[in-house]
């Protein structure tokens, strides 16, 4: 099944502290991923947007909170990627606390969509987000990004395992694989985002 049109999403505004965020009545969306996972990349593809996000063979290039919203007032929150992220050790600590309370105060908060490599899922990082969404009883859906890089086998080795991973953490979340490279999985991020968007 098809997506609704997705909306123009335009760059709002970046944050650097959860204080300087726009006010967050609003239904929001949350991206969040290892920095390494392709976050940008996926958020560009599915925006249909090359240069939507700001992409980089570096990781952490996302080093705050930027909010990209629709003209009905739909908003996608870019959050900085976490991990390994080449950035000083107290700016990575600052960010990890940043999404921590963004993801347990905002209130126009409908979803994550949470962004893994699909060749190395769920690692410790991202075993601990799923688990701290899944304590906030917020919805979850996660991005097998790069799966164009696996053979079909392996690609469904990989949505095995989290499946089955995500079954002990956080049973409502769902899984896909995704690539930001070809149509794989592009359709159903969106009606997953839309979903969200609209839900009562």
């Amino acid at each position: 099944m098809n997506s609704p049109q997705f909306p123009d999403l335009k760059f709002l505004s970046g944050a650097h502290r959860l204080d300087q965020l726009p006010d967050g009545e609003g239904p929001e969306v949350a991206i969040v991923g290892r920095s390494n996972a392709g976050k940008s990349s996926a958020l560009n593809r599915i925006a249909s947007q090359k240069n939507l996000a700001r992409t980089s063979k570096t990781p952490g290039r996302t080093q705050q909170l930027n909010v990209f919203e629709s003209p009905a007032g739909l908003r996608l929150v870019d959050l900085p990627g976490y991990g390994f992220a080449k950035v000083p050790e107290k700016l990575r600590a600052h960010f990890e606390r940043v999404i921590a309370d963004y993801l347990r105060t905002r209130p126009g908060l409908r979803g994550v969509l949470v962004v893994m490599d699909s060749r190395h899922p769920l690692t410790v990082l991202d075993q601990q987000l799923v688990a701290w969404c899944a304590e906030l009883n917020l919805p979850l859906h996660v991005l097998l990004t790069k799966a164009d890089k696996l053979a079909r086998g392996a690609q469904a080795n990989a949505l095995r395992e989290v499946r089955t991973g995500l079954a002990a953490l956080h049973p409502a979340a769902t899984v896909q694989l995704f690539s930001s490279l070809t149509p794989l999985g592009v359709e159903e991020a969106r009606t997953v985002i839309s979903g969200w968007w609209t839900a009562a």
